[in-house]
């Protein structure tokens, strides 16, 4: 939960205004799809202990596209050529109100709900016995579990014209949802919109930011409003207004978007939806309010910083983070066990818990890494080519940190130690978005390795985002953060690719196979399938997918091997084939990621077949053969395109750490500049130095091309 958003744990009565652009779709017609998961939202809530009272604009603008259509239906031809006078809006107000209700009425009826609908004017809050009248109604309509509805009577409306008088107690909708929630004592107001919140310029700018928490000194002048709202009265100078007035008399506010699904339960989850209004915002803003940018631009200063520094400096900081981590082991487990403890109790799957445990001897590990990491050349700066343009004209390639990284990763702790001390070695800023199950163990970590840092380069080195909602801005920042690495879920990959302009390199899927051909030894095959698959099931490189070759259908090897597999409680799915000769159930697909003790097998006619089965189903991460004929070997190795072949191996290998590279930073099946387990040199690029005595080009006439080559040593 963000802790700015805190006290939704104490909120029961809550206090939902649903306005005209949420209601209506574009053409005035109702927006039936919004107005059911609405409804939806409401019944959850309700279910559940909330009081929810809902004021809701609309009746005017769906009595006016009703009004218009049955006045066109009734014209004659001349009336059409007539200039055309606007509908009364008190008419309006009446037809529409009439129809909004019956639909929230038939909505509520399908979820075995009831609702009762309140009109109120203007005038009837200058009378204090309707107040009270108006409380007892509501407190006895919500102890029943019914959903009280409010608007307010247009039809009867005291002002002349409704859409236009701002006169009053209350002006519009959102005012009287602000004026109910002081009177009804509701202890939180939402404000539905048709944007996410209030942005410090048009929403439409890409350029604009979210207002995660309104503060009225900072922000009045910062703001800069729109139009109204383009069928209802308000707007969002409006909303603004009735917010901060809710506000200031105790009862926070949440204006966001009524498009989004869910929106309203994640509110009462804590997650930072929307812009908050609270009578403390000047205390509650500053927990949470970190601004992307500046973090990815603190992040790229402290880079240039780390660069700067020797070879040995920056080895030492990398051997002060490994004595650090381990001097603080106990602070470390204990705030893993807590969060262990609160997944276990949460009830997370186990091979999540699993991930998330830092089991024993796994600090001194972590910290042995790093020191691996620390006494690594340094790649910094190396010189890769050397190249004679002409003479006394030298041009040098060498490697370069990328600059800022974004890396989402999931609930393994172990993995921010990994990705810093990468970062800190190959001179890249860093900012760390880990899983929130791992929360208190990353903050931990992200302390302990944060204050070994030098003051020359600065904490600020590896920011520590702690809430998703910071994600989406990151993503915008395609000018200062150079490479997004994501670690996680195929959603979370596609999430992410489809939301950045910033290069993403990493995996969505790891759907390992390994093939056993005819030709290999079964006691090998026996070995390396049970360790791809039982080692550690929840791993990306763990064995999803076992391809058998057809003439070891039935053998004994082939048997035992199965029973090994479900003697170790191995779930077996089947394809078409090993389903029907192996009497076990077919999986449902084979493009499937179990990462749990359960694995599909299917027998395929030869090598070919098998590496067609890897093209079209796997996720190019790591693939395996188990044979002993060299020519089948090395068809496979040449012919399966994944960032990982092996031949006898288990697929477990496929490791950072394993391929000596220190740790790694993960995994990547993309295409671009690093493919496998990403260490050091896969964040890492190329500059190119050119060391001259004045020449000039000059058309190219006074220059004489060598375009030598050079030994890298001198």
């Amino acid at each position: 939960m963000d802790r700015s958003r805190a006290f939704v744990d104490d909120v029961n009565r809550l206090i939902i205004k649903v306005g005209t652009a949420v209601v209506t779709r574009d053409d005035g017609r109702l927006a039936l799809g919004r107005l059911g998961s609405l409804c939806e939202q409401i019944k959850e809530l309700n279910s559940v202990g909330y009081d929810v009272i809902l004021v809701t604009s609309g009746a005017i603008g769906l009595g006016r596209q009703r009004l218009s259509y049955r006045k066109l239906v009734n014209s004659s031809f001349d009336d059409l050529q007539r200039p055309q006078g606007e509908i009364d809006g008190k008419s309006c107000a009446a037809v529409g109100q009439n129809s909004l209700m019956a639909l929230y009425d038939t909505l509520f009826n399908q979820l075995d709900m009831t609702s009762a609908q309140l009109l109120v004017t203007n005038n009837d809050f200058s009378d204090r016995d309707f107040r009270r009248q108006l409380k007892e109604t509501v407190n006895s309509l919500l102890s029943l579990k019914v959903i009280p509805i409010l608007n307010e009577n247009d039809a009867f409306s005291g002002r002349k014209a409704p859409s236009e008088d701002s006169s009053g107690i209350f002006s519009d909708n959102d005012s009287l949802s602000a004026l109910l929630a002081i009177e009804l004592k509701a202890d939180l107001l939402v404000l539905l919109s048709n944007v996410e919140g209030l942005y410090n310029g048009p929403p439409s700018d890409p350029n604009s930011k979210l207002i995660h928490t309104y503060i009225k000194e900072k922000h009045h002048n910062e703001v800069t409003f729109g139009d109204k709202s383009r069928v209802g009265r308000g707007g969002m100078t409006a909303k603004v207004k009735a917010a901060v007035n809710a506000a200031y008399a105790g009862i926070p506010v949440v204006i966001t978007s009524g498009y989004a699904p869910e929106n309203i339960s994640k509110i009462l989850q804590g997650h930072r939806i929307g812009t908050l209004f609270h009578q403390d915002a000047h205390l509650l803003a500053p927990l949470k309010e970190v601004d992307p940018r500046q973090m990815a631009v603190a992040a790229r200063e402290s880079s240039r910083r780390l660069q700067a520094l020797s070879s040995q400096d920056r080895k030492k900081i990398l051997l002060d983070v490994a004595d650090a981590i381990e001097a603080n082991e106990k602070l470390i487990v204990t705030e893993n066990e807590a969060d262990v403890a609160a997944a276990e109790l949460a009830g997370y799957e186990k091979p999540l818990v699993a991930r998330l445990a830092l089991k024993p001897g796994k600090i001194k590990s972590l910290a042995n890494s790093i020191r691996v990491l620390a006494n690594m050349e340094d790649p910094i700066g190396r010189l890769l080519k050397r190249t004679e343009l002409a003479d006394g004209l030298i041009l040098e390639k060498t490697s370069s940190p990328l600059g800022v990284l974004l890396i989402v990763f999931e609930s393994r702790p172990d993995a921010l130690v990994q990705i810093a001390s990468l970062a800190i070695r190959s001179g890249n800023g860093l900012l760390l978005k880990g899983g929130k199950e791992a929360k208190q163990s990353n903050a931990i970590l992200h302390k302990i390795i944060t204050e070994a840092i030098p003051e020359t380069v600065g904490g600020k080195l590896i920011g520590l985002v702690t809430t998703r909602e910071e994600i989406p801005d990151l993503l915008k920042l395609d000018d200062v953060i150079d490479l997004v690495i994501p670690r996680g879920s195929n959603k979370l990959v596609s999430q992410i690719k489809s939301s950045t302009k910033i290069p993403v390199l990493g995996h969505a899927d790891g759907i390992c196979h390994v093939y056993i051909d005819k030709s290999a030894k079964m006691d090998v095959a026996k070995r390396i399938v049970s360790d791809a698959k039982l080692d550690y099931p929840a791993a990306f490189n763990a064995m999803e997918t076992l391809l058998v070759h057809k003439d070891l259908m039935h053998t004994s090897g082939l048997n035992e091997l199965i029973d090994d597999l479900r003697t170790e409680g191995v779930t077996l799915y089947g394809g078409p084939r090993a389903s029907s000769e192996l009497n076990i159930p077919e999986a449902r697909s084979f493009h499937h990621e179990y990462s749990s003790l359960a694995c599909t097998i299917e027998f395929v006619d030869n090598v070919y077949a098998a590496i067609d089965h890897i093209h079209k189903h796997g996720s190019a991460h790591t693939d395996c053969i188990v044979a002993e004929d060299q020519e089948v070997v090395v068809v496979f190795l040449r012919q399966v395109d994944s960032a990982a072949v092996f031949h006898n191996a288990s697929t477990r290998f496929c490791d950072g750490a394993r391929f000596g590279l220190g740790a790694e930073v993960g995994i990547s099946t993309s295409r671009i500049h690093a493919r496998g387990p990403v260490g050091v040199e896969g964040l890492l690029t190329t500059r190119w130095i050119l060391k001259g005595s004045g020449q000039v080009v000059d058309g190219d006439k006074g220059v004489v091309y060598t375009h030598k080559d050079l030994p890298v040593e001198s």
